[in-house]
């Protein structure tokens, strides 16, 4: 007499089987190394596009001076903008000024936004997690690359800007618009800590991707859906009659890093901006790992 087979079930996730049920040999703690997944995201087209982007900008804009003379900001006041050759430390911030608004959102929103949806889209996410990667382990292994990728990018532009400007522009102090100056040493400090408050500020813009990810099967609707939300974030920020409200805005306190490139700086402004933006950040990521964790893959 054949022996009756046992009836296939279908549970939340492979991972969920106990400890005794896995295979010898196996710990959920080496699957999906971030080595394996970062080597992944290096090789795909669109993170070699976007850094030849962001690596061409500087030489752009210098090419863009040469053409059309010195830099000149609106009206009588001076900008930062005006001092944009003025040294490579001033060309590197300039850089920045013109690309923390929206430029630098897009490798944000791509690297966290397309992790996800991606495999989805491939039809390979169940896969990962049949072989198996708890769900946890591969959430946070692509966050971790998506974030690392997109701090990576932060760095390459003005890293480029500061090496191209200090050839254009030669190696001196960083001219201040409203006076004054810093030392090249002094500067390139100030630029560092101005990188990281950026890197803080697109947290918010990395969670929204990285949520949409996660219930989309669409990479396009998770990055364009973050991109999106962050200009609409930017438009509420430009409603004055918004008053104390915009306060509670990640966008108005993008270019608070202006107060670092001072001769006194002043850090309640990258204080409050940090605060607002991890929050959001933390909540929109605990949503990510709590939907995910209850959601049916069928892709």
């Amino acid at each position: 007499m054949s022996t009756p087979t046992k009836p296939a079930t279908t549970g939340p996730a492979p991972e969920a089987a106990s400890a005794s049920e896995s295979a010898y040999g196996y710990r959920a703690g080496r699957t999906l190394p971030l080595r394996v997944e970062l080597v992944r995201q290096l090789k795909r087209r669109r993170t070699l596009v976007m850094g030849a982007i962001l690596a061409v900008l500087p030489f752009v804009l210098v090419v863009a001076f040469a053409i059309g003379g010195e830099p000149e900001g609106p009206g009588d006041r001076i900008t930062l903008m005006d001092t944009a050759t003025a040294s490579g430390a001033n060309f590197a911030a300039v850089n920045l000024f013109v690309s923390a608004g929206f430029l630098l959102v897009v490798p944000v929103a791509l690297f966290c936004g397309d992790t996800v949806a991606s495999e989805a889209s491939w039809s390979s996410l169940r896969y990962l997690l049949a072989a198996p990667v708890p769900r946890a382990r591969l959430l946070a292994s692509k966050l971790a690359v998506g974030l690392g990728l997109s701090l990576a990018a932060m760095v390459l532009l003005p890293l480029v800007a500061l090496a191209v400007g200090t050839v254009a522009y030669g190696w001196e102090p960083l001219a201040i618009p409203t006076g004054g100056s810093l030392a090249p040493g002094t500067a390139a400090q100030r630029l560092v800590v101005v990188v990281a408050y950026i890197f803080v500020s697109q947290l918010v813009t990395a969670a929204l991707a990285f949520w949409l990810s996660t219930r989309t099967d669409a990479p396009l609707g998770a990055v364009g859906g973050a991109v999106g939300l962050t200009i609409v974030g930017n438009v509420l920020d430009a409603v004055t009659a918004l008053g104390h409200w915009r306060d509670f805005l990640p966008a108005h306190w993008q270019f608070a890093w202006a107060d670092a490139v001072q001769p006194n700086p002043e850090w309640s402004g990258m204080i409050q901006g940090t605060a607002v933006s991890v929050t959001y950040a933390l909540v929109l990521f605990a949503l990510a790992f709590r939907g995910f964790a209850r959601k049916d893959i069928v892709s």
